[in-house]
Order: structure tokens, then C-alpha cells, then sequence
């Protein structure tokens, strides 16, 4: 079976791709390389297509037999820095969903939990979607449309909510990688983590193993059209994350 990842030589990419070789699929991998780098696939034996998602064509990944869609601006600083890249991130997934419907192929694609912000925890599919930034407008928006791809063309995509996902690999990221990764490094290097606030407030870490179990168990689901959340469903506050990296 082959599949085309997009963002496969990203921080979450990456392992899925390495998890895919392992069990036997061939992968292809589409990457503009804004924050992945070939190093994350080195030695994998993958196909890759330097590319944007907005410039893939049928043509170029007729081949596939599944997608899996993490080519997608990640981070909300991203998003406030450059409110453009709104546009951006639903103009590629547009064209995705077009490639998934034209090759009639399942997607499995990166939402994420922030929508959830404003909610007590824990947070939960039938909560409310409160809108707090450009980064969970862009995916609050790619979920609908999703939803209309389905109810219009019986186009097969399954949206997966991802919580703090944290990991190797992250440090092509910079300044954009998860907390867990940035008290790390500081930490490593002798220097104290930079916490915003008293450090009470909680995420739902979710170690990017995990992740790419549930984007498998998503890929090979009968589900046709749906979107879930994917995390521990336990929550930690930053503090106590760094006591457990002081151990």
C-alpha cells in the first residue's frame, strides 16, 4: 500500500513515516521544508517531492493509495506573526481534499485541540468551539469544510484533534516546538525554562508515539467522515513537567 504524507520530514511526520517503512508501506513524502528537514527521513527509503500542498497535482501522486495531511503551519505564534498563512493552510487543504476526491482516496488529517480553548478541562468532542486565534480558525474551518467535502462528494477524511504533542525531532522547530522540548533544552544547557504566567496552567501532553498510533488506527478505521481527539485525556501543569525533567 502507498501513502502520501505531507509534512513527512516534520517533527510528527517524520515518525509516521519511519512507522509506515516498518510495517511494510510505501511512503511518499511532500515537504516544502519550512520547519522539517531531510535529516528527520535520512536512510528512510521514501520518495519525497520538495512541494507545497497547494501545488500538488493528481498527475504527480497518482500512485497513492491513502493520505495522511500534516503539511499544515502548526503553531498559533505562526499564525500572529503572518495572520496570512489562514489563507494559506485552507487554500492547501482545499486542494487536498481535491486530490483525496479525485483519486478516491481516505485522508487523515491534522486538526487540533486549541479550538477547545476557554473550555474546563477535560476537554471533550461535544464541547463548545470557541475561536480564541487565527491558528484555531484555520482548523475549525478546514474541519467544516471537510464536513461539506463528505456530505457533498462522499470524500473520506478523518480529522484527528491532536493535544501538545512533544518528542525527537522537534528541533527544526526552533522557537515553535513544544513546551516540553523548550524547557528541555534550556534545562540541558544549564539555563532555567522560560514560563509565562505561575506556571500552573495545564495541557494534555501527548508523547508523539502516541500520535502516530492513533493516525494508524485512524487510517485503518471503517469510519468514513468524522473528527476525534487524540491525547492522554490527563492533564499536567508546566510545573510539574519541569520537576519531572529534574527528576
Amino acid at each position: 500500500m502507498r501513502v502520501l504524507v505531507t509534512g513527512g520530514c516534520g517533527f510528527i511526520g517524520s515518525h509516521l513515516v519511519e512507522t509506515l517503512k516498518s510495517l511494510g508501506y510505501e511512503v511518499l513524502v511532500v515537504d516544502n521544508l519550512h520547519t522539517g528537514t531531510l535529516d528527520n527521513i535520512r536512510g528512510m527509503d521514501v520518495h519525497f517531492l520538495r512541494r507545497d500542498c497547494g501545488a500538488l497535482t493528481a498527475e504527480e501522486v497518482s500512485h497513492i493509495d491513502g493520505i495522511v495531511h500534516l503539511g499544515i503551519y502548526s503553531s498559533s505564534p505562526m499564525y500572529r506573526k503572518d495572520p496570512s498563512l489562514v489563507g494559506k493552510a485552507v487554500t492547501d487543504f482545499l486542494n487536498m481534499l481535491a486530490l483525496a476526491r479525485t483519486l478516491d482516496v481516505r485522508m487523515v488529517w491534522a486538526s487540533t485541540s486549541s479550538i477547545y480553548n476557554g473550555n474546563p478541562l477535560p476537554w471533550r468532542e461535544d464541547m463548545p468551539i470557541l475561536v480564541r486565534d487565527y491558528y484555531s480558525e484555520a482548523r475549525y474551518f478546514m474541519e467544516r469544510l471537510a464536513d461539506l467535502h463528505y456530505d457533498w462528494y462522499k470524500t473520506e477524511t478523518v480529522g484527528l484533534r491532536f493535544f501538545s504533542v512533544y518528542g525527537p525531532r522537534e528541533e527544526a522547530k526552533g522557537q515553535f516546538a513544544n513546551l516540553v522540548s523548550q524547557f528541555l533544552w534550556a534545562m540541558r544547557e544549564g539555563n532555567p525554562p522560560i514560563i509565562y504566567g505561575d506556571g500552573t496552567q495545564k495541557r494534555d501532553f501527548t508523547h508523539v508515539h502516541d500520535i502516530v498510533k492513533g493516525i494508524l488506527r485512524a487510517f485503518d478505521s471503517h469510519v468514513e467522515h468524522d473528527v476525534f481527539n487524540l491525547g492522554t485525556g490527563v492533564s499536567c501543569s508546566l510545573n510539574e513537567v519541569v520537576d519531572l525533567i529534574n527528576g
